[in-house]
């Protein structure tokens, strides 16, 4: 039996940092959930495809190997936007939300991070997550992480880009953006990540003592 551990939450939140950190402490295979409509949206642009025929997207999706996505490559701005595209079409949703159902069976357990893995993906999981924090406080680490790469920042821009997406991902009719009903909520506005981590902690630990 497999233990999967579900984090959802908006953008800039920390999930992943906090996933990835859970994963590894764990032993658990660890899946960004979002990397695998970004990887679906560059093999279309690779292959020269449109980002508009939902068919040709879907078969793509389908043909997916989320081992090994490449966080660094994958998180480029113009993956983005092509991103945003194919993931509100209901057959790209579909077909990748079965690879990662898929990926959610692995030995001896995964943690899955992304938009709807308590909802929609995996909605037994024994352990979810819901990690939130102010737009300020998003928009801020976003901003300091860009800087901290040697790249120029706007925040303001930042700031608006981060509303706007959680706009669109809680108000999408497709497996909407928000906490599962047995989620634990983690606010980091004002936590570390290691304060974050050591809340986590607990939480797996105590679901793991039961399972």
């Amino acid at each position: 039996m497999t233990f999967t551990i579900a984090i959802d939450g908006p953008a800039a939140a920390g999930k992943g940092t906090l996933s990835r950190r859970i994963a590894e402490t764990y032993g658990f295979h660890h899946l960004d959930t979002g990397l695998t409509y970004r990887a679906t949206a560059k093999a279309l642009l690779d292959a020269n495809l449109p980002l508009d025929d939902e068919a040709v997207a879907e078969k793509v999706a389908l043909e997916l190997d989320l081992m090994g996505l490449d966080r660094a490559v994958l998180s480029r701005h113009e993956i983005g936007e092509a991103a945003s595209k194919v993931a509100v079409m209901p057959a790209v949703r579909r077909a990748l939300v079965e690879a990662q159902r898929k990926f959610a069976t692995k030995q001896p357990g995964t943690v899955l991070d992304g938009r709807d893995i308590g909802t929609v993906v995996c909605p037994a999981a024994p352990v979810k997550i819901y990690v939130t924090a102010s737009a300020e406080v998003r928009a801020r680490r976003r901003y300091d992480e860009i800087l901290a790469n040697g790249t120029a920042a706007d925040y303001d821009a930042i700031f608006d880009d981060v509303k706007k997406r959680d706009e669109r991902d809680m108000g999408r009719a497709d497996s909407p953006l928000k906490p599962a009903e047995d989620a634990h909520l983690l606010d980091t506005t004002e936590m570390s990540i290691e304060a974050a981590f050591k809340a986590a902690k607990t939480i797996i630990d105590a679901a793991l003592q039961k399972n």
